[in-house]
């Protein structure tokens, strides 16, 4: 039970704060920055893409999208799903499901957990809590990777799982939605398809598996939610990275329903090279094995260095039609902790609040000044992550609650706010 205690203590510590200001507060009487905002109809199209293991059951072969979205590369748009559905269950209570193939960062069998609603929409959350990519981060939160199992599952059920986006309140606009809880026990913000991969300084071989374990959970969530209404892809921290990686896959395997697929990023910013390093975007991608998870279509993705703002840009050009949200404090504290790794060519540093804050302006300003379907909700703080903890409900921007941004964007207005 040790081991269950450390998990939980390390998840808590890391998701809710990293300093002083660890529950942000709201701001009262100041104006909402209002940036561009639109609405419409979402009809979920896409184009074709090719990734180095984008296939669905996650066995690594390469799979190309058709133009209907289906990723088994034919033309008839027909689900895509080869797996089986995931049993069934009780309407509003969770469930652990072991998805064969999946696997921890220990090597060890890990799953999903999974609560079917009322409503049509879906929920597919990618779990935060870290990462592991040099011998600092690695000997923090190697622990809470290894072994995720039903009994940590279940540690969580009445705990973070029952409260913010999760939680069955007037107010939440997926209160009724089915969810998947897709865990992070890889280390690698579900990016990778590393077997075997030795971190330096760091005993032992590791398995970076993230981005194949989900292409095995997706292959289950398809036929079990065949036709959503809306699907909503979303995380926090390291989960939010890993909402976006995935996203193109959600996307494009789900073009068929004809729903929209929304993207909501808590605390995952993808910012360009003057804010995440490239020495630390190259040690990401060689120990992580994300050449063979990057969409080769992605002019850029692949040059030496920097490839973070590239991706971001390749997916929001191909979903053009969708709704993307980007939630964050403006001077995240905890992101800020992994990123000063790439300080100084890698050597380290203090990475400034300041800085945080402009490479997020930079990214509402410039990368994505002209996209009406990119909103972001931007909170003055060092606070880290809301979805799961009461502050999804109770966080205020300048007179708008985030809640009711959330809300918005899945109606299809993408909008600016912050202080």
């Amino acid at each position: 039970m040790a081991w269950t205690t450390t998990r939980w203590i390390t998840l808590s510590t890391l998701l809710v704060a990293c300093g002083d200001d660890a529950a942000p507060q709201a701001t009262e009487g100041e104006s909402s920055e209002s940036g561009s905002s639109s609405s419409g109809p979402l009809d979920g199209t896409s184009a074709a893409t090719t990734t180095g293991s984008a296939d669905a059951d996650g066995t690594g072969t390469t799979t190309a999208a058709t133009e209907s979205g289906d990723a088994t590369g034919t033309t008839t748009g027909e689900p895509p799903w080869d797996g089986e559905p995931l049993p069934e269950g009780e309407p509003g209570q969770w469930q652990w499901v072991d998805i064969e193939g999946t696997e921890c960062i220990d090597g060890s069998p890990t799953g999903l957990g999974v609560r079917r609603g009322e409503g049509d929409g879906l929920v597919i959350y990618f779990e935060g809590g870290g990462g592991c990519f040099d011998l600092a981060t690695c000997t923090l939160y190697y622990a809470s990777f290894a072994n995720f199992d039903q009994t940590a599952f279940e540690l969580l059920v009445p705990t973070l799982l029952s409260s913010g986006i999760f939680a069955d309140e007037p107010g939440n606009p997926v209160r009724d939605w089915s969810f998947v809880y897709v865990p992070y026990c890889t280390g690698d913000v579900h990016a990778g398809d590393a077997e075997q991969s030795e971190v330096p300084g760091f005993l032992g071989q590791h398995q970076f598996v993230g981005y194949r374990n989900f292409g095995l959970d997706l292959e289950r969530i398809g036929p079990t939610f065949p036709e959503p209404s809306h699907v909503l892809v979303t995380g926090i921290s390291a989960g939010g990275y890993g909402a976006a990686y995935n996203y193109d896959r959600v996307a494009t395997a789900y073009d068929y329903a004809g729903a929209p697929v929304t993207l909501l990023d808590d605390s995952g910013p993808p910012m360009g090279d003057d804010y995440i390093a490239p020495c630390l975007q190259e040690t990401w991608r060689t120990l992580w094995g994300l050449d063979a998870t990057l969409p080769v279509e992605c002019d850029g993705c692949f040059d030496e260095g920097g490839w973070v703002i590239d991706l971001a840009r390749y997916v929001r050009e191909r979903h053009a039609d969708q709704r993307f949200g980007l939630l964050s404090n403006l001077r995240d504290g905890t992101i800020r902790t992994f990123l000063s790794g790439g300080l100084n060519d890698c050597i380290g540093g203090l990475y400034l609040g300041a800085d945080y804050e402009a490479g997020l302006v930079q990214l509402r300003d410039e990368v994505f000044a002209d996209d009406p379907g990119f909103g972001t909700y931007y909170v003055d703080g060092i606070g880290h992550t809301f979805l799961p903890f009461p502050t999804y409900q109770s966080t205020e921007v300048s007179g708008v609650y985030l809640v009711d941004w959330i809300a918005d964007l899945l109606d299809g207005n993408a909008t600016h706010v912050s202080p």
